[in-house]
């Protein structure tokens, strides 16, 4: 208080003076804090399906065996890994009736081998025909091909498509 009185500060004005002060402080270092500090969001891939008019809304849910047992559905996967090159990948098409981990263990029945840009979408329509009656998924998996390893790895990443065939 005595350097406040000195240059003509009161009690209250001393006061003001102080908690001004702090706050510039605390301003400057959050602001600091985020101009400096921060990470920057990690990158990701992603997979994803659209029906056949290319929209999020109707896909097949019922087949009736050997009469209306195909369908169409669009795959896209899309590249936000960041970088210049492009990223490779293997989407894996699995049918199981019985969906119990991830990666499903069993053969794919289409594989598609692709190159996705930063930023882009890969996109291919995939086509299914279920003849025998009962519940089936029909699942998409997305692989990343590690360079390091020589050898393409699961990203945890899939989508599914649950159907029932009936007779």
């Amino acid at each position: 208080m005595g350097i406040g009185r000195k240059i003509g500060l009161n009690d209250d004005k001393g006061v003001t003076v102080a908690i001004l002060l702090a706050l510039i402080i605390v301003a400057a270092v959050v602001t600091g804090y985020f101009a400096f500090a921060r990470t920057q969001p990690t990158g990701y891939s992603t997979i994803y399906l659209l029906d056949s008019q290319k929209n999020a809304a109707d896909y097949p849910v019922t087949l009736i065996a050997n009469q209306n047992s195909t369908f169409s559905v669009y795959v896209d996967v899309q590249n936000h890994l960041g970088g210049s090159g492009n990223q490779t990948y293997q989407v894996l098409e699995k049918i199981t009736p019985n969906l119990e981990n991830f990666p499903v263990d069993v053969t794919p029945t289409q594989t598609y081998n692709v190159s996705v840009g930063n930023g882009a979408t890969w996109q291919t329509q995939s086509t299914v025909t279920l003849n025998q009656p009962g519940s089936y998924s029909v699942v998409y998996e997305l692989w990343h091909y590690n360079y390091a390893t020589q050898a393409y790895e699961f990203t945890g990443d899939y989508v599914i498509l649950n159907i029932q065939v009936q007779s």
